[in-house]
């Protein structure tokens, strides 16, 4: 048994401190009698009444009270199953995590400034699965599919460029990766819609990703393309490990220091061919609003029915009694009604 508000059970403590008053007020009273006059009196004077009747409206009463401070309380007995159905989407953000996501024409860089927007994404998640992949030329799934929104927030927040083997970035690997998590759906036959969407400044060092995405397509899935960084670009700073101190910038292999923009045409063929949109963010105060508005007009699909148990209210009963034990104090009488 638990208790929705326990505090109340203090109040059981008035009533044994009830039953003394009642007893030091019988006491008090009897003294009196005894006093002022002869039992002979008395009785007279009191014609017909119920000692008993009496006793019994007082254990009544407290019994009542009793039962009521138990109902306020809210005692939980038992079990109860119940069931969530949960509607939404199901969606799969693939972040890059190339090294180029490191640079800073979207403050506080592009990588962060994305990481924040998934951020906003999720807090308007109701509902709807959603997972996380990272890719550079080496793709895997960071978090699969969940409703735990806490856990996908803690896989989110250790995406760094530095977790990856590679700074390269290859579309491929990561349309070939969410497809094996949209495929490793237990119900993989729901209705909900099928979401893709992502991330990347668009510059692309791998193989042709057309063969990849014809599968999606196949497997009717949206993909949505958000583009992270501007048109003039910008060097890739490169930090002192684990502090901030800026210790150069990214060089090719001729030495010279590597600009990087946003390629955006690329991420734009890539959601036109999917039947998706694409969604830029070029300044530090654009966000991907327009991408969830879109996301409310997409097909719910049932896909989280759950049960659980729990406790059960039963404070209902508990105010029963109490109710039918007060009414019954008021109703029994103090003098029985005898014929002359």
């Amino acid at each position: 048994m638990i208790w929705e508000n326990s505090l109340y059970l203090w109040l059981l403590a008035f009533i044994p401190a009830a039953v003394v008053l009642l007893w030091w007020r019988s006491y008090q009273a009897r003294a009196i009698q005894e006093k002022y006059f002869s039992p002979e009196l008395f009785k007279s004077l009191r014609k017909g009444f119920w000692p008993l009747g009496k006793r019994l409206k007082n254990i009544f009463m407290l019994t009542g009270l009793f039962f009521l401070t138990v109902a306020l309380a809210g005692p939980k007995i038992g079990t109860e199953v119940r069931e969530i159905k949960r509607q939404g989407v199901d969606m799969l953000v693939a972040l890059d995590l190339s090294a180029s996501m490191n640079a800073e024409d979207v403050r506080p860089s592009r990588l962060e400034k994305a990481k924040f927007e998934i951020n906003r994404l999720i807090e308007r998640l109701q509902g709807d699965r959603v997972g996380l992949v990272v890719f550079t030329g080496e793709p895997y799934v960071q978090s699969p599919m969940t409703l735990d929104y806490s856990a996908l927030r803690l896989f989110l927040d250790i995406a760094d460029t530095e977790q990856m083997p590679s700074s390269a970035t290859d579309f491929k690997s990561a349309m070939e990766t969410a497809l094996g998590a949209f495929q490793a759906l237990e119900d993989n036959d729901s209705d909900a819609a099928k979401v893709l969407l992502i991330i990347s400044d668009g510059e692309d060092h791998g193989q042709s990703y057309n063969e990849a995405l014809n599968e999606l397509i196949e497997e009717n899935i949206l993909v949505y393309t958000l583009g992270v960084g501007t048109n003039e670009g910008t060097t890739i700073p490169l930090y002192e490990e684990g502090t901030d101190r800026l210790v150069g910038y990214k060089r090719d292999n001729n030495g010279q220091v590597v600009t990087t923009k946003l390629q955006s045409q690329t991420l734009r063929n890539i959601a036109r061919t999917a039947d998706g949109e694409y969604y830029s963010i070029e300044r530090g105060n654009e966000g991907i609003d327009a991408f969830l508005a879109r996301m409310d007009e997409l097909e719910k699909g049932e896909f989280a029915s759950q049960e659980y148990a729990d406790y059960k209210n039963q404070y209902q009963w508990m105010g029963v009694l109490a109710l039918l034990f007060i009414v019954g104090s008021v109703m029994i009488p103090s003098y029985s009604i005898r014929k002359a």
